[in-house]
């Protein structure tokens, strides 16, 4: 009946904000948020990821994706678990298995591993 909107609000500032990694950074190590990621630049570790993540063409991860949904257009050596739509984009190699919920895979991507598609919550995967 009551709501606090400034707690609404910062709620849907928090889920909607977007971070970049851009082409030029390296990152060593885990990255975690709760908004949007966009890579651009490598990543050696896990990426975790309470909203979306793309992974765009000059992007490369070494570790595990998680996220609720995601668009990879890079390279990933890692296992995948996305809980909603999964879109690998024709430049996309995943070198790993997949977990999610729905996938759209286009003329030219590839992956080398197993696919389980199904409903899973992503926060169960993430606790651990």
């Amino acid at each position: 009946m009551f709501t606090n909107n400034k707690e609404d609000s910062r709620i849907t500032e928090i889920s909607s904000s977007s971070n970049t990694i851009s082409k030029e950074t390296s990152i060593d190590g885990n990255v975690e948020t709760t908004g949007n990621l966009r890579i651009e630049g490598k990543v050696k570790g896990n990426i975790r990821a309470r909203s979306k993540v793309v992974l765009g063409i000059s992007g490369e991860v070494e570790g595990k994706i998680y996220a609720q949904t995601a668009d990879i257009e890079g390279t990933v050596k890692g296992m995948v678990q996305v809980e909603g739509l999964l879109t690998l984009k024709s430049n996309a190699h995943i070198k790993g298995d997949i977990n999610t919920g729905k996938l759209v895979m286009e003329a030219g991507a590839a992956f080398e591993g197993r696919c389980k598609m199904g409903s899973f919550k992503i926060s169960e995967e993430m606790a651990s």
